[in-house]
């Protein structure tokens, strides 16, 4: 059983910090930097980075970046972003990544994410899923940012990542994300139980009784969170935090 871990994710975009509303909206929030030294203080577990601009405009991973995050951060990090190539997974982890995230080439090219495993071990490979309803109702999974249909439904598809060696599948919803309006608790049961290897749910999460009910209702090894992180109040003013750990403690159990 892998350890129930709540984890920040953070998206990168040029030089800096944003969060998006399902997918498309950004409010910048910072240097990302000054971000990880506040999580290091929090004692956070693992962060997420997500450069979401990567992919989309075919851009190689911003790899002085990622070396700088691991400079500062104490704590493992996984990056997600414009990853095609094995090459650019050796340079990724050689510049302090613990894990990759990858999304719309693990669509593309499925023996990617097969070579992948057998080179760096599963438990470095996450295949990153993004999903949302398309025009006919129907539950999709989406590849470039959330911009094209793979015409799959999640769950077969996160199966299908498993079998091809995936050591854990980031499953992101876009109608959620930064809505703070809850986990997609259903499609998540769903996928966990699926699959057998560690489902991280991530969009929707607006209190800390959310993690609670995703990791008890939906049985997910992690809860990933924006928003929640990054804001404060009604007006969404731009503020980083993270629960102590005692109250850490009692979401987990």
């Amino acid at each position: 059983m892998a350890l129930k871990r709540i984890i920040p994710c953070l998206l990168l975009r040029d030089d800096g910090l944003v969060k998006t509303v399902k997918f498309k909206k950004s409010t910048y929030i910072g240097d990302p930097i000054n971000a990880v030294k506040i999580f290091n203080e929090k004692e956070v577990d693992e962060l997420v980075f997500l450069d979401i601009d990567a992919t989309r405009n075919s851009k190689e991973p911003p790899y002085e970046a990622i070396r700088d995050i691991a400079t500062e951060c104490f704590m493992p990090f996984c990056y997600g972003g414009g990853i095609r190539t094995i090459d650019q997974m050796h340079k990724i982890i050689a510049s302090g990544a613990e894990k990759v995230a990858i999304n719309t080439a693990a669509f593309l090219n499925p023996d990617l994410i097969r070579e992948a495993t057998a080179i760096f071990g599963s438990s470095t490979i996450v295949v990153s899923i993004d999903y949302k309803k398309n025009l006919f109702g129907q539950t999709v999974a989406y590849i470039n940012g959330g911009k094209k249909s793979t015409k799959k439904d999640p769950v077969s598809y996160a199966v299908e990542m498993e079998e091809l060696g995936a050591g854990e599948i980031f499953l992101n919803a876009i109608e959620k994300d930064g809505t703070m309006s809850g986990y997609d608790i259903e499609l998540i049961k769903k996928v966990t139980d699926a699959v057998s290897i560690p489902v991280i749910a991530c969009g929707g999460a607006g209190k800390t009784d959310d993690f609670r009910e995703v990791f008890d209702v939906a049985g997910v090894s992690a809860a990933a969170a924006g928003s929640l992180f990054v804001f404060q109040g009604k007006k969404r003013g731009v503020l980083i935090s993270y629960p102590g750990s005692a109250e850490v403690k009692n979401i987990i159990g």
